[in-house]
């Protein structure tokens, strides 16, 4: 191997740029060269074509016969040294700008590192600068890669077997969720065929319904245009009982107006006699339904005298009776309908010139409601609200004031 090499050096050890050649390596370089450099299918047909036949014999075999060829030019070397050239050009252009072998062997460690040995190790062996010693340090490094790569293989067809395994095991549950899942698809399309059916059904119905309806609307059409007058018979019909109802509400109104025409004659007459003679010249049977307004005027309270009482709303036609119930117990008597007629301006003026404010909810309009109510909660002012304008709902509002 060593004879080889020095050949190719001149007088006085001159070195030559020219790249050695297949047959020019040593016999231990082509085994592992072969073996790395060329993968076997690529390496069968490259035999066949050069013996102009079918290869027969195996793996072993054409590798043995291969690296015995390379030993010496022939045609089978000649096409093996030409197919490594393609295949690896563009390592050997790499290759191509070391100067020296120390360069040679810095890039042949980085090809080892990275694990990219195949064209490395032919560009390296084939260089014009590769020393003896670096091509067996690359033989030995390529042997120890080959039992490194033994090793790797052996785990990676371990984990091999097991991806076989696993792949297996996935199959079959992919085979069963496929089972699943066409009985859940054959089940879902047997619920949205039934959900069809009976949508279909629900929509004969509403046709069927909306034919009926409108049968029944064109027999309404027809009736009514058999009855003459209809449209006034209805229209006579709603007014009546507009009428009704109207009538129903005055004598309601009536009947309340009556009781409150009652009670004031009552308490006129009580405000005209003293208490107690008025009470005893009464007969027995009135004696009982003069009772209650004699005794809001008895329990009037001292405390009323000389005190201003502002009533806000009310009936017109009771205000002589409100000013009589309130001076009867010695109070100054005021009044303000609430807007009505009244100069609304003026109900802050009153409202601060009382003592006392009695405000009829149910005869005052709402912005009245509101001043009364605003005016009080911020002067802190006694306000009594009422909602009926009747003079008994005035005595107890009167007594009220008191108790509080």
């Amino acid at each position: 191997m060593c004879d080889k090499h020095q050949a190719k050096t001149g007088a006085g050890g001159a070195q030559t740029s020219r790249r050695r050649r297949l047959w020019e390596l040593g016999h231990a370089c082509h085994c592992p060269l072969v073996g790395v450099g060329m993968p076997l299918a690529a390496l069968r047909k490259l035999v066949g074509k050069i013996t102009g036949g079918a290869v027969v014999a195996d793996d072993y075999e054409v590798h043995v016969g291969v690296v015995t060829e390379c030993g010496a030019r022939n045609r089978l070397s000649e096409a093996l040294q030409k197919e490594l050239e393609r295949r690896y050009a563009g390592v050997l252009l790499r290759f191509k700008s070391a100067k020296d072998s120390a360069a040679v062997a810095a890039l042949w460690r980085a090809a080892v590192a990275n694990g990219d040995v195949a064209g490395a190790f032919w560009a390296g062996l084939t260089h014009a600068r590769c020393t003896p010693e670096l091509e067996e340090q690359m033989c030995r490094d390529l042997h120890m890669v080959q039992h490194q790569a033994g090793a790797c293989a052996r785990a990676d067809i371990t984990r091999f077997h097991a991806v076989l395994e696993e792949n297996s095991r996935m199959t079959r549950e992919l085979a069963r969720l496929q089972q699943r899942s066409a009985a859940m698809q054959l089940e879902r399309n047997a619920e949205l065929d039934q959900h069809a059916s009976q949508l279909m059904q629900l929509r004969a119905q509403l046709v069927g319904r909306d034919s009926l309806a409108d049968s029944l609307r064109h027999e309404l059409e027809q009736l009514r245009a058999s009855i003459p007058g209809l449209d006034t018979r209805d229209r006579l019909s709603q007014r009546l009982s507009q009428v009704d109802e109207r009538e129903r509400a005055l004598r309601n109104q009536l009947a309340d107006l009556k009781q409150e025409l009652a009670q004031a004659q009552a308490a006129l007459a009580a405000a005209q006699v003293p208490a107690g003679a008025a009470v005893h010249a009464l007969p027995q049977a009135e004696r009982g339904a003069a009772q209650p307004l004699t005794e809001h005027v008895i329990r009037m309270p001292e405390r009323l005298a000389d005190r201003s009482i502002l009533c806000v709303g009310g009936r017109t036609g009771n205000v002589a009776t409100y000013r009589a119930l309130i001076e009867r117990v010695g109070a100054q008597f005021a009044h303000h309908d609430g807007g009505l007629e009244d100069n609304a301006n003026r109900l802050e003026a009153s409202l601060a010139a009382a003592d006392l404010v009695i405000c009829q909810t149910g005869c005052i309009s709402h912005s009245a409601y509101w001043r009364v109510k605003d005016f009080c909660k911020r002067t802190g002012k006694r306000c009594v609200f009422i909602d009926n304008p009747s003079i008994s709902s005035l005595a107890r509002g009167l007594e009220e004031a008191d108790l509080a």
